[in-house]
This record gives C-alpha cells, sequence and structure tokens, in this order.
C-alpha cells in the first residue's frame, strides 16, 4: 500500500509531467498559432469549472465562507503582485508561443525569470492536489485531469516561443522537467503540512489556491487564448468548462 503524502506527490508529478508533454509537441511539431490558441482556451476552462466546483466548493464546506473568502482574495492578489513583479524581469509572455520570449543576448536574466514565473502559475495547482486528499476520500481525479489538460498548452505554447527565440532543448526541457519535479514536492507538501491544521486553515489555504490559479488563468492563459483564436475563444473555453462540470457532476 502506498502511503497517502507519497499518493499526493506521484499525482503532483503526473501533472506536472503534461508539461513535458506539451514541450516535447510544441518544441518538435509545428502548430500553428490558432491551434495552440484552442488548446489553451479549452485548458483555460477546464481549470475554471475545477476552481470552482471543486477547490471553492470544498474550502466552503470545510471552512466557511470567511476563510474562503478570504484565502481567495489572498492568492489572487500575491499571484498578481509576483507575476507584475516578474514581468520586468522577462517573464511576461512566458506562455506566448506567437509574441518571443527575451533572447539570450537581450536578457541574461530573463530565463531565471521564466523559471520562477512558471513556479509560480504551477506550485498554486500542485498544492491544490495535496490539498484535495485531505478528506481521506483519495484524489480528487477532476482536479488532476484539469491540471493536467490546462498543463499541455501551457508546456506547448512557452516552448514553441522559447523556441523562435532561440532557447536550446536542454534550457526549455530543463525549465519544464525541473518544474514538473517541483509540482510533485508542491503537492507532497499540500497533504503533508496541511493535514493537522484547523479546518478552517486547510480551507483558506485550499481557496487561496483557488484564488492564484483564476488570477493565473486571467492574466496569461486568456490572453494567449484570445490573441490566436480570437472570437472563438470564448466559446471553446466554454466547452472546456462543461467538460469538466459534466465529469465533476459524474464524479459527485
Amino acid at each position: 500500500m502506498i502511503p497517502i503524502w507519497l499518493q499526493a506527490g506521484l499525482w503532483g508529478l503526473f501533472s506536472g509531467g503534461a508539461l513535458l508533454i506539451g514541450a516535447a509537441i510544441g518544441y518538435r511539431v509545428e502548430l500553428s498559432a490558432r491551434w495552440i490558441a484552442g488548446i489553451m482556451a479549452f485548458g483555460a476552462g477546464v481549470l475554471i469549472s475545477a476552481l470552482c466546483f471543486e477547490l471553492m466548493e470544498e474550502a466552503f464546506k470545510e471552512g466557511g465562507l470567511h476563510a474562503t473568502i478570504i484565502g481567495f482574495a489572498a492568492g489572487a492578489l500575491v499571484y498578481s503582485a509576483a507575476n507584475w513583479g516578474l514581468s520586468f524581469y522577462g517573464a511576461k509572455h512566458r506562455k506566448r508561443s506567437k509574441v518571443q520570449h527575451a533572447s539570450k543576448e537581450d536578457a541574461e536574466g530573463s530565463g531565471a525569470a521564466i523559471a520562477v514565473g512558471a513556479l509560480l502559475d504551477g506550485i498554486p495547482e500542485s498544492i491544490a492536489i495535496g490539498l484535495s486528499m485531505l478528506a481521506g476520500t483519495g484524489v480528487s481525479l477532476v482536479t488532476v485531469a484539469a491540471i493536467f489538460i490546462s498543463n499541455i498548452p501551457e508546456g506547448l505554447s512557452s516552448s514553441a516561443g522559447m523556441k523562435r527565440s532561440g532557447r536550446s532543448a536542454a534550457f526549455i526541457f530543463g525549465i519544464w522537467g525541473m518544474i514538473a519535479l517541483i509540482s510533485g514536492l508542491a503537492a507532497l507538501v499540500g497533504y503533508s503540512v496541511f493535514d493537522g491544521f484547523s479546518h478552517e486553515t486547510r480551507a483558506a489555504t485550499t481557496a487561496t489556491a483557488a484564488g492564484a490559479i483564476l488570477a493565473m488563468i486571467a492574466d496569461t492563459m486568456l490572453p494567449e487564448a484570445f490573441e490566436g483564436a480570437h472570437n472563438l475563444s470564448g466559446l471553446i473555453t466554454a466547452a472546456g468548462f462543461l467538460c469538466a462540470f459534466a465529469l465533476s457532476m459524474m464524479g459527485s
């Protein structure tokens, strides 16, 4: 029997591994910007549904409205402030395939900024996986599926953009491999560290992850989706939302 803390880490690693799958596709296959944008829009819709019907609902049930509101607002605020700060160091367009990332000649520190930005995007999602296992009913497969699906276009879009900027394969796959490993550790921490905390604290932490994820979607995923898919981006996002909603309701 695999210990639950290890299961949490493995699920985080599994969802983070989708970044490598997306990066491999983006690096090896020349997909059009419209296709990448469509995949990004679908992933955004899936994530929005998961944070609404999995994370926020679970936070409210466990800790009540007060803790959920405070946690959600804090997550959105901290993510937005950190993302704004990173935008000055070359990570503003880290999920863009069409807009070039800063080249090696233009910004020596941009590689580190992209890596930190990817961590900023991935850690809240992975912690949410670990937190979802604290109820003792196993992992939320809808949450894992939503993060996995959304990570594929993230890795795909970013790697395509970095390749066009002259980044090496070692740089690209090194970043996403590191993020995948840290995603596993973050999920493990989400379960192990918060296991002994009060229900209100756990609820606030889950809502914090949800707030950060929603801010990430609005700041980085939806702009890429609209830039490539234009008027179809809303419809594709809605389709992703509906699919994840159906999975959530069937699993409840």
